[in-house]
């Protein structure tokens, strides 16, 4: 019986050789491969991630050159093994180029994708809403640079924008409040002439621009016999338009935007 255990100690079966070759393949496989690739598959550290070099598209970018940019900063902002950081980096300024070219649009894109991954960026706020504000989209404007300024209050580009926009939306809600309205109370309108402006929505604007421009020129009048004359002359048209509207051939619409191009400085003035 022991010489029997002793004679399968030495020759092993071939189950058992079959196993050793197994296990010796696998061993000599995992050192033929990188170490960190060997790593990852034993469950240790994983594989370090090549960094992206933003290098490229940022110095494009800063070199306006378009083309180049285009492609250097697609290899940065296309890679998803690009940091977040870096990828921010590359956005706004491929952006802030695009912008440069009056490529609206590309520009909100690229600003807007950087201001999803980080909201806290106020100069990039404040160039979305000058970008709105040049496709003519106030309310957005003014949606971001309020964004900019909740996020840095002394933002002094923010504040400038902002203040503007107020003003230019106060600027067109007073034109809203009198749109259709003309210079005269309608209520007291008694002159056939008068009812006509009032019931009508482009002469009663006309007529209100007509009053506008002539308070103006008065102001600006060098002298008290220059503002004496020109009021004359405004006398001398409403009596005009009150006479001869209704007659035959006449214009009135025709007649108020002559009047209108006079004052605004066409013919002379």
């Amino acid at each position: 019986m022991l010489d029997r255990w002793a004679s399968r100690q030495a020759f092993p079966t071939a189950r058992t050789m079959r196993s050793l070759l197994i296990q010796l393949s696998g061993a000599v496989l995992l050192c033929a491969l990188p170490l960190g690739v060997a790593l990852a598959a034993t469950g240790g550290e994983p594989a370090a991630v090549t960094q992206v070099d933003i290098a490229r598209c940022l110095t494009a970018a800063a070199g306006d050159d378009l083309d180049k940019a285009n492609s250097a900063c697609a290899e940065v902002i296309d890679n998803e093994k690009t940091a977040k950081g870096d990828l921010i980096k590359a956005l706004v300024a491929r952006g802030a180029l695009y912008a440069r070219h009056d490529q609206v649009d590309r520009a909100i894109a690229d600003d807007s994708r950087a201001l999803l991954l980080d909201p806290t960026l106020a100069d990039v706020f404040n160039a979305r809403g000058e970008l709105w504000l040049k496709k003519g989209d106030k309310p957005k404007a003014v949606q971001d640079f309020g964004a900019a300024l909740k996020i840095d209050p002394n933002h002094e580009k923010a504040k400038a924008n902002h203040k503007a926009m107020a003003r230019e939306l106060e600027r067109i809600g007073a034109q809203m409040a009198v749109a259709g309205k003309p210079s005269f109370n309608c209520a007291r309108a008694a002159r056939a002439v008068e009812k006509a402006i009032c019931g009508n929505r482009e002469l009663a604007d006309l007529d209100r621009e007509i009053f506008g421009s002539h308070a103006r020129v008065i102001r600006e009048a060098r002298n008290p016999a220059d503002a004496k004359a020109l009021q004359r002359e405004q006398d001398e048209f409403i009596a005009r338009r009150n006479a001869g509207y209704g007659r035959p051939g006449y214009d009135l619409k025709k007649a108020m935007q002559e009047r209108l191009r006079r004052l605004n400085g066409v013919d002379g003035y």
